[in-house]
């Protein structure tokens, strides 16, 4: 079966959030009223499984799994590798801070993992506590590092945030001439209650603009199978890449491959709107099996909406949807 929706978007691409739990309080992510979502309402490892399995049975050939932290569950390790033993075929990505798993990288490699995203929104000691609430970027650095030592590609996703880290942008081209990674910049966007603000948008345009100030970038023209969301970028003379993603500037619907299913088992089709398909429900009764699941899939895939139409929609710098970004998974 091969996912498609009512505009002929085929899907390919799952990201699926392993816990809401996260080790840091980014402010983009985390406001001040969340809770955790109640740990019986959490997806097992079992049932996340078995969407896994049922998603390779439906064209996807790509897998993302994030948090919250993935790293912060415990057994996380052992999911992945099983996950890589019984679907070899998947493009299996993560996405983590980067601040618990140092020491894990010898194992990473040895299971198979050749890829990760880690997020690193600034490389000043003070900014970094400041957004995430946490001094960890020491632990995220000598992540990269070891990453790099045991041949683990690395993209690092900064959130591109005007008055917070848009000084730094000379530090980053120096961070990515200097190390073989996709230096990734993601505009801010208005997500939840408390991070609606517009003042806080740096946006691509702005962002490649400056960014020649410091290096002279080389556009790299991406082969369709590679197709995501990142202009990618060479830089002259450098080990790495600079990357821009522009949900909120210049977006890029019309391409979007990917579904999201949250750590509580709801699928969302669009990371802009609040509606979701309740999967866990299914999951846990007895009476209903895998055709259950991947019709109720199928159904909300050929619903899948254009993001570009609900940030239009918005009034001022209101929230593009009421949900923050760790109850959805990124």
């Amino acid at each position: 079966m091969v996912l498609t929706d009512k505009i002929g978007r085929t899907v390919s691409y799952l990201r699926l959030s392993v816990t809401d739990r996260c080790n840091l309080r980014c402010m983009y992510c985390v406001t001040k009223d969340f809770q955790f979502i109640p740990h019986p309402n959490i997806l097992r490892y079992e049932e996340m499984l078995r969407l896994v399995n049922i998603a390779a049975t439906m064209n996807i050939s790509k897998l993302r799994l994030t948090g919250g932290e993935p790293f912060a569950r415990k057994g996380f390790m052992n999911f992945i590798s099983t996950v890589m033993d019984k679907h070899p075929q998947l493009d299996l990505r993560i996405t983590t801070n980067g601040t618990l798993i140092e020491d894990l990288i010898p194992e990473l490699k040895k299971i198979g993992v050749s890829r990760l995203n880690i997020s690193l929104d600034t490389l000043d000691r003070e900014t970094f506590k400041e957004v995430t609430g946490r001094d960890h970027l020491d632990d995220v650095l000598a992540t990269i590092s070891a990453c790099l030592s045991a041949g683990i590609r690395i993209k690092v996703n900064a959130v591109a945030m005007k008055g917070i880290n848009d000084k730094e942008l000379g530090d980053f081209i120096h961070f990515a001439k200097e190390n073989p990674i996709d230096m990734r910049f993601i505009e801010f966007m208005p997500m939840g209650d408390e991070t609606k603000s517009d003042n806080m948008l740096w946006t691509a345009d702005e962002i490649l603009e400056q960014s020649r100030e410091f290096a002279r970038l080389i556009k790299i023209k991406v082969r369709p199978e590679n197709h995501g969301p990142a202009r990618m970028f060479a830089i002259e003379g450098g080990k790495g890449r600079l990357g821009l993603i522009s949900p909120v500037s210049s977006h890029f619907c019309a391409t979007c491959n990917r579904l999201r299913i949250t750590s509580d088992g709801q699928l969302r089709t669009c990371l802009f709107s609040d509606k979701t398909y309740g999967l866990r429900d299914i999951l846990r009764n007895p009476d209903l099996g895998d055709d259950d699941l991947k019709k109720v899939i199928a159904e909300a895939t050929m619903d899948k909406p254009l993001g570009y139409h609900l940030l239009e929609q918005r009034s001022g710098s209101e929230g593009v949807c009421e949900t923050q970004m760790s109850a959805i998974g990124g």
